[in-house]
């Protein structure tokens, strides 16, 4: 097929908040394997068979360093093979009532034990790094454990960053030069930090562009690009309102059948009752996603020929989504990926990273930018609205404390260090999300107030030299996720 003019770059976002050691069910560890299993096994094994047919340049892939801690952590790769045990055997206690269903599961849970077993059971990192060595990937970073940078003070925010990319770079060996900023989150003049921090690249929501996602933009004249999701293309796949997952032949999310917890509807329609919904049919899905596929090439193709006859020079389309989508929401997920990324170059379409579009030219004029996310409104309504105020409060103290006790702190100090994680973990943009949306809500609040409830005793108890007290106090929580923190780089960010 003629080549198209102008480059597409999808980038995928992997994160979750820390969960390891806080809840099993219904949220907790469960997320985070259901996520390991339906979409970081099989997105990563695509990538692996797109790298041994010399593809390079496939696609953006950021993850965060929380996520990252947890995919090599020896209590969730632990934890992660038995949960893919206990698939199996939920299969098959499925057998009498589900027989096909049942079947197919455990065919699936078998596979995935297999290639945990065979490659991942030393952690992420160890399967990660060939792809991002050989180019198959590019790889962004992003702060220590997701927290929203808008609403941080300014020594907090780089600090964060610089120890994120830190630990990106202890575990994979790569610094990263670009960030997809939780929750897309843009405050004016945090384009500095990132340059202070080596940052030549970042996400924003297509709005913050004003919808001119054409190019890459510089911010001010920082030389920091920021890169605008197009949401014509984007939206096509997952939106607000609809997108290609609650496709009526693609697997159910919310319909389980109880005593196994396997999912045996299709969505069947948008309105229609659990019970009224039909049982799923893998053909039909395959079906729909080679249609989906097919329709993505086309409308990825007509926008970059309408950018280019409305610029007159090639463009660049962006769309980019949570990786947990492709799989764990959508069943379907990863094998519409594949196809789309199989389909696209064999329909002219150039793939490429933000790296590529970079080094490519795919740049523009400077822009400011104005405060802004990719949450609803696209503004910071989700992590400062009215129905976050007490979160809100909460992190503001907890970063005052943590400031506090790290400035009077004279030498390094474990102590001080753990308290550090535990106001990184309050500050994780997941909890007013997660609030905000009526999604978990009291299992977020519980995290919230539960971290900062640890800052501020500890802050206490160093306060007033009773250090022993301090050592059995924090003998008695839960691990944190990075062994590295240093405390004593916050007075230095």
């Amino acid at each position: 097929m003629t080549a198209v003019p102008g480059a597409f770059a999808l980038v995928l976002h992997s994160h979750l908040p820390w969960l390891a050691h806080h809840g099993r069910w219904p949220v907790g560890e469960e997320w985070l394997y259901q996520s390991w299993a339906h979409s970081y096994l099989p997105v990563v094994d695509l990538l692996e068979r797109l790298a041994a047919e010399g593809r390079r340049d496939v696609l953006t892939l950021g993850v965060t360093p929380v996520l990252a801690a947890q995919l090599d952590d020896p209590h969730c790769l632990r934890g992660m093979h038995h949960w893919l045990g206990n698939w199996q055997l939920r299969a098959h206690g499925a057998v009498p009532r589900l027989p096909e269903l049942a079947a197919r599961e455990h065919r699936a849970a078998a596979r995935a034990l297999e290639r945990f077993e065979a490659r991942w059971r030393h952690g992420a990192s160890a399967v990660l790094r060939p792809l991002v060595d050989a180019g198959v990937v590019e790889l962004l970073g992003g702060p220590l454990t997701h927290p929203f940078g808008p609403l941080l003070l300014p020594e907090v925010r780089a600090w964060a960053l610089a120890g994120g990319l830190a630990d990106t770079a202890l575990r994979l060996g790569h610094r990263p030069a670009g960030i997809w900023a939780p929750e897309c989150g843009y405050a004016p003049g945090m384009e500095r930090g990132y340059a202070t921090a080596g940052v030549r690249r970042f996400l924003v929501d297509g709005p913050a562009l004003h919808g001119d996602t054409a190019l890459a933009r510089p911010v001010g004249d920082s030389g920091v690009l920021a890169f605008g999701r197009d949401l014509e293309v984007t939206y096509q796949v997952w939106s607000p309102k609809s997108g290609y997952p609650g496709g009526r032949d693609y697997r159910d999310f919310h319909t389980y059948d109880h005593p196994s917890g396997l999912k045996p509807a299709r969505v069947t329609g948008r309105h229609v009752a659990p019970h009224d919904k039909r049982l799923y049919d893998p053909q039909r899905a395959a079906a729909a996603v080679a249609r989906d596929a097919a329709a993505f090439v086309d409308v990825v193709r007509a926008r970059l020929l309408a950018l280019h006859a409305r610029h007159g020079r090639p463009a660049l389309v962006v769309a980019a989504f949570d990786t947990e989508l492709f799989g764990h929401w959508w069943h379907e997920g990863p094998a519409w990926l594949e196809t789309v990324l199989r389909a696209l170059p064999d329909a002219g379409v150039r793939l490429t990273t933000l790296r590529g579009a970079e080094a490519a030219g795919f740049v523009g004029e400077p822009v400011e930018l104005p405060a802004s996310s990719w949450g609803s409104g696209k503004d910071w309504r989700v992590w400062a609205g009215e129905q976050v105020s007490d979160l809100v409060e909460l992190n503001g103290q907890v970063q005052k404390t943590l400031v506090q006790t790290v400035a009077d702190a004279p030498t390094p100090d474990q102590l001080a260090n753990r308290l550090a994680e535990e106001a990184l973990l309050a500050l994780s943009s997941d909890w007013a999300f997660m609030v905000s949306k009526d999604s978990a809500a009291d299992y977020a609040r519980r995290r919230a107030h539960g971290h900062a409830a640890h800052v501020t005793e500890l802050a206490e108890l160093l306060r007033q030299g009773r250090r022993a007290e301090a050592v059995r106090l924090v003998a008695g929580w839960p691990p944190a996720p990075f062994g590295h923190v240093d405390a004593r780089a916050l007075v230095r960010a």
